[in-house]
């Protein structure tokens, strides 16, 4: 297995290295980002001051919306050097252009190397890429460089197309899949109608990535679960995104996704961008090393979630990454209880009668959140709506309004064709949390 020794470190050895990396970065942004150059000449910053990671509170934070507003700023490379175009998916807000060097791919490369790694991959695997490599997709580019670095194959077959993946599986012999988990379970029901013993096949991992698979002790989701009573493979969840340019992977033991200190620096802040202690979530802000097109400094990612420091079994001593409770623009406030979308999955995925669904909030007359659920089913059965709202009491102590829809529109809703990731919440409120 692919370990970096910097992983294996103490969590003092690992704390110096990236204090020199981060000087390092400070020089190279001042040098070369107008919007970093500005930053710091607003706020009377010396970068010669920021020694340590607990210095870097003194730097103010960078959002998304300074991402949307000055996306040109942040390039810190001549066009020349620019090789590769990437965006955004705009899931909270407007798509942001990101511009890749020859450095910069070559690091997502290791990025996804040492993380397929950490899932227990080697050259001897093949992968099944049921993601894009088009529409400025950076993930699926991602997952190709790296098993390229890896030495392992992989099958480009993309996202849909039940049949074509099942005969892409019985021509090539994948050995893991590298999929949204959702997807999985469409396999599944195609390979049933059609006589596929599943079970059987070449594959016995799945790398999942869009949709979240445990739940905040570690536990599979319902989602999960699912998946494993049909057909019992290993699950690796994942965390990422286009502007860290770095991917969280668990391990064989799925207490978290692992960090690469030697590609991102990561604190967990309070709505004060103060840093949370161990135990209590907070918001994932980032800082990238080694990136040479567009570094990000103290970048907030919307995304909340837990850490962990204690070492692991699997040998990396690092930080571990919990699964994401929610994006805190997603957050909703439902008489009186905090309520993240992923709990409303969870309970939905848990209903037997429920083929698909599409979660709405909007802001209802008296200027409070409102919650919709769109819900697919073949037939609905007596009482069903109630059915479901108890369990929605039960579980949030609050119900939500439902209704029910075709099954065919609720997927065009779930699937719109500019999307490039499955939609299963839509925000209407007029002032988003």
């Amino acid at each position: 297995m692919l370990i970096p020794k910097i992983e294996t470190k103490s969590i003092e050895e690992i704390k110096k290295y990236q204090e020199v990396k981060l000087q390092e970065l400070l020089i190279y942004l001042k040098n070369n980002s107008v919007y970093y150059f500005e930053l710091f000449k607003k706020n009377n910053i010396d970068i010669n001051k920021i020694r340590t990671l607990e210095d870097i509170r003194f730097i103010p934070v960078t959002t998304k919306d300074d991402l949307q507003k000055r996306n040109q700023d942040f390039i810190c490379v001549s066009k020349e050097k620019i090789i590769d175009y990437v965006t955004t998916s705009g899931t909270l807000g407007d798509p942001v252009t990101f511009v890749m060097t020859e450095k910069d791919l070559e690091r997502l490369a290791y990025n996804e190397c040492i993380s397929f790694a950490c899932a227990d991959g080697s050259q001897k695997d093949i992968y099944q890429l049921m993601t894009t490599m088009d529409r400025r997709f950076m993930a699926g580019l991602a997952y190709f460089l790296g098993a390229r670095k890896l030495g392992a194959g992989i099958v480009r077959v993309g996202n849909g197309m039940p049949e074509l993946q099942w005969d892409t599986i019985n021509r090539i012999l994948p050995t893991t899949f590298i999929t949204v988990p959702s997807f999985m379970l469409r396999l599944i029901e195609w390979a049933e109608s059609n006589g596929i013993d599943y079970r059987s096949t070449s594959v016995k991992k799945a790398i999942c990535i869009g949709e979240p698979l445990r739940n905040a002790d570690f536990s599979l989701t319902t989602l999960g679960k699912k998946i494993k009573d049909k057909w019992d493979i290993h699950l690796y969840s994942t965390y990422a995104s286009t502007e860290m340019g770095t991917a969280f992977t668990e391990c064989r033991f799925g207490i978290g996704g692992h960090h690469h200190p030697e590609l991102i620096i990561v604190e967990f802040l309070n709505e004060n961008d103060e840093p949370v202690p161990e135990g209590e979530a907070g918001e994932v802000t980032i800082t990238t090393l080694g990136v040479e097109g567009m570094p990000l400094l103290r970048f907030k990612t919307g995304d909340v979630c837990y850490y962990y420091n204690d070492p692991c079994k699997c040998g990396r001593n690092t930080m571990r990454l919990g699964p994401v409770i929610g994006r805190k623009k997603q957050m909703i406030k439902y008489k009186g209880t905090t309520i993240y979308p992923p709990a409303l999955y969870d309970i939905l995925e848990n209903i037997d009668e429920v083929e698909n669904y599409i979660v709405e909030v909007y802001t209802n007359q008296i200027g409070t959140d409102e919650i919709l659920i769109k819900i697919g089913c073949k037939t609905v059965p007596a009482n069903f709506e109630k059915k479901i709202k108890d369990r929605f009491r039960a579980k949030l102590r609050v119900a939500p309004q439902i209704i029910f829809e075709p099954i065919e529109v609720i997927n065009k809703l779930r699937f719109p064709e500019a999307s490039r990731k499955l939609v299963e919440f839509v925000d209407k409120r007029k002032s988003p949390v």
